[in-house]
C-alpha cells in the first residue's frame, strides 16, 4: 500500500469527512449545490485549507458527471458562459488572498457577506429585471474569488439565482454547470501554483465514492414542482454554514 495512502486512512476526522461528504451529496443532487458549504467548515479542522479548497474543487468535478448531462441540456450557456469567464480571471485572486490573510479573518467575511445575502433573500428581495453583462461578470468574478480565497464556490452566484424569478429548473442547471467550471478552473490553478499537498489526491478518490453516490441518490429525489421545497433546502444550507462557520464556535 502506498505511503501516501496510508498516511489518508490514518488521517484524524477522516470518518467525519465521509460522513460530512456524503450528506453533502444529497443535498448537492438535489439542489445542485451545497457541498462547500457543508463540507468545508468540518474540513477545516482538521486540513490546511489550501488542501480543503483542492478537495473540494476535485470531488466536485467527480460528482458532475452524475449532473452534467441532463443539466448541459437545460442551462443558459451564454449566461454560464459570461459567469465562467469572469470566475477563471479572478480565481487567482482569491488564492492569493487565501495565502496572504489570516484564515479567521477570511471566515469572518465569508459569513458575514453569506449572511447578509441571506437575509435579503429570505426577507423578500427579488431580482425582477435581466442580467446583463456588467452584472454576470460581477457575480462570476466575485465568485471566483470567494472560491478560489475558500473552497466555497458557489454561495454568491447561488444567493442571486435563488433571489431571481428564474425558473426552478433553470436555476438547478446553471448552478451546477457554472460550479463544474469554477471546480476545473480552481484544480488547474492549484495544480500549476503548487498550493496543496498533491497527497491529497488520495483522499479525493476516498470521498469521490460516498460523494457521487450520495449526490446520485439526491439527483434521483429532485422534482422541480417542489419549488417551495427546493427554496427552504437551499436557505437552510445557507444557513447551517454561516453558523457552523462562526469563529466564535471554535
Amino acid at each position: 500500500m502506498p505511503d501516501a495512502l496510508q498516511q489518508a486512512l490514518a488521517l484524524p476526522g477522516l470518518t467525519w469527512l465521509i460522513l460530512t461528504i456524503g450528506a453533502a451529496g444529497l443535498v448537492r443532487g438535489f439542489t445542485g449545490f451545497g457541498t462547500a458549504m457543508i463540507f468545508v467548515p468540518v474540513a477545516t479542522q482538521f486540513l490546511p485549507i489550501a488542501d480543503v479548497v483542492f478537495l473540494m474543487a476535485a470531488t466536485g468535478i467527480a460528482s458532475t458527471f452524475a449532473l452534467a448531462p441532463q443539466a448541459w441540456r437545460d442551462c443558459d450557456k451564454v449566461e454560464i458562459s459570461t459567469l465562467g469567464f469572469a470566475a477563471t480571471i479572478t480565481v487567482p485572486l482569491g488564492l492569493w488572498i487565501m495565502v496572504q490573510v489570516d484564515s479567521v479573518a477570511l471566515r469572518w467575511v465569508v459569513c458575514g457577506i453569506t449572511g447578509l445575502t441571506l437575509l435579503a433573500v429570505v426577507t423578500g428581495w427579488r431580482w425582477e429585471g435581466k442580467l446583463r453583462l456588467p452584472g454576470r461578470l460581477a457575480i462570476g468574478g466575485s465568485a471566483g474569488v470567494v472560491g478560489g480565497m475558500t473552497g466555497l464556490t458557489g454561495p454568491v452566484v447561488i444567493v442571486f439565482y435563488l433571489a431571481s424569478s428564474t425558473d426552478v429548473r433553470k436555476i438547478r442547471a446553471n448552478t451546477i454547470i457554472f460550479l463544474a467550471l469554477l471546480d476545473v478552473v480552481i484544480v488547474f490553478n492549484i495544480l500549476i501554483s503548487g498550493a496543496a499537498d498533491l497527497s491529497i489526491l488520495w483522499i479525493v478518490l476516498l470521498l469521490c465514492v460516498p460523494y457521487l453516490t450520495t449526490t446520485l441518490i439526491g439527483k434521483a429525489l429532485f422534482d422541480p414542482r417542489l419549488e417551495r421545497i427546493y427554496r427552504l433546502a437551499a436557505y437552510s444550507v445557507i444557513l447551517i454554514a454561516v453558523i457552523s462557520g462562526l469563529p466564535l464556535l471554535d
